[in-house]
């Protein structure tokens, strides 16, 4: 398991925390901890990497911070 810390663009509010929550859920993180603009992840490198998440994340209508 792999954990890192990522800096996200587009929080505003609660509702946006639930909806990376959700996109994390989907890129097969195994636990996150999301605040307004960044988010704690822990996932398996064998199931997911940071390639998708950001995808996910895009898709949710949010980008990682570079």
């Amino acid at each position: 398991m792999k954990t890192i810390k990522i800096l996200i663009e587009g929080m505003t509010c609660q509702h946006c925390v639930m909806r990376v929550k959700e996109a994390l859920r989907k890129a097969e993180v195994e636990d996150a901890e999301v605040k307004i603009g960044e988010a704690t992840i822990v996932f398996d490198e064998n199931k997911t990497n940071l390639e998708r998440i950001s995808k996910t994340l895009d898709e949710a209508g949010y980008r990682l911070k570079s």
